[in-house]
């Protein structure tokens, strides 16, 4: 198993839905995140943060690896200089709780 985590600007979250359904990814985690970088500063003195999101999923390795070369292939954000950022890690082991039973 793999977790995959891709980080964007709000504005692409079409383009991610997208790549999560042609992955092949059904379940998923998506959270507001801020995002701060470097940059032009503005009248503030400092970078405003980013309004981003973050997706979290735990998938196979193919899945992951199809994932992964799909964001690589991604083309048309909405700001060229903020791209989709995925990142791919081993998933050693999962557990869950017995809330239900």
């Amino acid at each position: 198993m793999r977790l995959v985590l891709l980080m964007y600007l709000e504005e692409d979250e079409k383009c991610v839905d997208r790549l999560l359904e042609e992955q092949g990814v059904e379940a998923f985690s998506r959270l507001p995140v801020e995002g701060h970088g470097p940059g032009e500063k503005g009248w503030r003195g400092e970078v405003p943060a980013f309004r981003s999101r973050m997706v979290m999923a735990v998938v196979p390795a193919v899945t992951a690896s199809r994932l992964m070369e799909a964001v690589e292939e991604c083309r048309g954000m909405v700001d060229p200089a903020h791209p989709v950022r995925a990142v791919q890690v081993a998933v050693e082991r999962i557990a869950a709780c017995l809330c239900g039973e």
